[in-house]
Parts: C-alpha cells; structure tokens; sequence
C-alpha cells in the first residue's frame, strides 16, 4: 500500500502541533506532510521529521492528493471545510464537537471500538477529551460485565480550554498569591476573568463548558451522549458533573459504574490490568501530573461500591492533549493504513 499523504490542520494550535509530534514519535509511514491553519499562520516554516514544511491558508488549500486529514481546528471551521475535502477523497478525522453525534459518521475511540472506523466513511470524529479518558476504561469493562449506569464528576484541566485557560490560571495565581491569609480566611478580591465565569486561580469550578438545557453544561452532556454512541447503548444511564481545576494538563474521571451482573474488584482489576492503552496503578494513586506527556490512560482506586453491592467505583486520568485529542487522532488513521 502506498504511503499516504497527510494533512494536519490547525496545526500551530496546541493539538495541532502535538498530532505532528505524534506522527513522528510513532514513525507513522506517511509518504509527506501538509499543514494548514487560519490566514493569521499561513506562510509559516515549521521543521518536521519531514523537512520543512510551509503552513498553508486553510480557507484557500486544496485538499486534491491528500490520503488523511486530521482537523483540529475548530468546530467551525471543521463545518466550514471538511466537507470539500471529503469531496476530494480525503478521510477526515476531526477533533472538534462538529460531526460527534452525526448518526452518519463514527465516534472512535482507538482500542475501544476500532470497527467503527472501517469503511471509509469520509469523516470519523474524535471524542471529547473527557469522554475518551473515560471510555478507556469503561469499554473493557462494558465489554466483560455490560454497563448499565455511570455516575461521572470529572476534574478537567484548564488546556482543555486552550491556551486562553492556561494563560488566565497563571494570572489569576500570580495575583492571587501575594495573599494567602485571605485566600485561607476570606476577603480576597476576585480577580478578573474571561474564560471562566469564575475564577480558576487557587479554585475548583463546578461549572466546565457552556450552560445548556436543564442547568446542565454541553461538556456534561457531551459526557452523555458520546459514552452512548461510542459504547452502542442507546439508553445508558449517565449521570454527569464536571468540574474545571487549576490544573494545566491532565483530565481526571471519579466514576461508580453499575453492570448487568455483579462485578468484584478483583475481576474489575484483571480486566483493566489487561487493557490496551490503559494503565492500572494498584499501589500508587495516579494524579493529573502523572499522566502529562504520556499516551497511556491512568486506572487506579478500583473498589466495590458499598450502597448497591456489585458496581465499581475507580478514577481514570489521562493527558488531554495526547489520547484525549492528538493520539487519539494519529491512532484512528494507523487504523485506516
């Protein structure tokens, strides 16, 4: 099979530049490389495994000749573009919410449901971040006992909001450090904020993405949906919170999964213990910062629930950059080679 040509757009974004990293980390057999971003990046050099390559203006490239396609640009601008290059014979693999919940175009989660990736379906979307952490361990144990509910509060990291979070965390704990005793007794001042309708800095924010239906948020009912689609069960039960946390990168799940059948800790354990792309601590408790930089999903804390004998209560944590979004992405096209 001839080496494919691959596109990555939105390629100086944080994603973006991870996906290119990841192609070259993993040796991905592409025969060249395209990168594509907004006017305001275009003209670019950016130096690659394979040579130097000039960042093209998204709105005026044309896609004829490229194999792969992953986008990472935008809900937008996926809307706005990806069709003309699935009109062009290109897969598209597309991080953003755009294609999610499209009953026409999978919801993959490498090593979860590879299948839904076959048959060339011109666009394959990514999951959520949060969703995807999740569903590593999920889908092993869906697979062996059958999900029945899931109760979900995430801890998400503030790069899930792109560099725009991050930024507004550091400054928010610069100008809020000078003055611990109020931080501890009261009386500080809320400093100024913009991406969060809270502050983030020295806090926990019960509230991640954008209000919707019901006082939900859509992160929460992406956590709903997505796990449904990519698990094949229509009518799962899931019951969502999620939370933003002064954290740069790595977004934990504390999950209580109930089952057809009663589940223990110990056949739990076995099964995630043999997991692909899921690392089980039994010994360690696995934190944000452990799983920064590493494709691996983090497992640890597996116990029997105590109201209702026979579910699982456990934490997963993973890099939101990596498999939550770029990893995920180069692994779906190592499934189409």
């Amino acid at each position: 099979m001839t080496a494919p040509v691959v596109a990555v757009v939105g390629a100086t974004g944080a994603v973006g530049r991870t996906m290119v990293s990841i192609l070259d980390e993993r040796g991905f057999p592409l025969s060249s490389l395209r990168l594509m971003a907004s006017a305001r990046s275009a003209g670019g050099v950016v130096s690659t495994r394979w040579g130097e390559v000039e960042v093209e203006d998204l709105a005026h490239a044309d896609p004829e000749g490229i194999d792969i396609a992953l986008f990472s640009a935008g809900g937008s601008r996926s809307r706005e573009h990806a069709g003309r290059f699935v009109d062009a014979g290109v897969t598209v693999i597309d991080n953003s919410s755009a294609f999610r919940m499209d009953p026409g175009v999978p919801l993959v989660v490498a090593q979860v449901n590879d299948d839904a990736a076959q048959g060339n379906p011109g666009i394959i979307a990514n999951p959520n971040c949060t969703t995807m952490t999740l569903m590593m361990a999920v889908g092993p144990l869906h697979e062996a006992a059958g999900l029945r509910s899931v109760v979900a509060t995430s801890y998400q990291a503030v790069s899930g909001s792109g560099q725009q979070g991050v930024d507004e965390l550091m400054n928010q704990n610069t100008s809020l450090m000078p003055a611990p005793e109020l931080l501890i007794r009261g009386g500080w001042t809320e400093p100024e904020h913009t991406v969060y309708r809270r502050p983030i800095g020295f806090n926990t924010l019960p509230f991640a993405g954008n209000e919707v239906d019901g006082g939900y948020t859509d992160e929460e009912m992406k956590l709903v949906n997505e796990s449904r689609k990519i698990l094949d069960i229509p009518d799962l039960m899931v019951e969502p919170t999620c939370v933003r946390v002064p954290v740069l990168v790595g977004h934990g799940v504390a999950a209580t999964l109930r089952f057809e059948r009663h589940l223990t800790a110990d056949e739990a354990m076995a099964v995630l213990s043999s997991a692909p792309g899921l690392a089980l601590w039994k010994d360690r408790v696995p934190t944000a910062l452990d799983s920064a930089g590493i494709d691996d999903v983090l497992a640890g804390r597996v116990r029997e629930t105590l109201g209702e004998p026979g579910g699982i209560n456990l934490w997963v944590v993973g890099d939101n950059l990596r498999k939550g979004a770029a990893l995920n992405a180069v692994q779906i096209a190592e499934l189409l080679r």
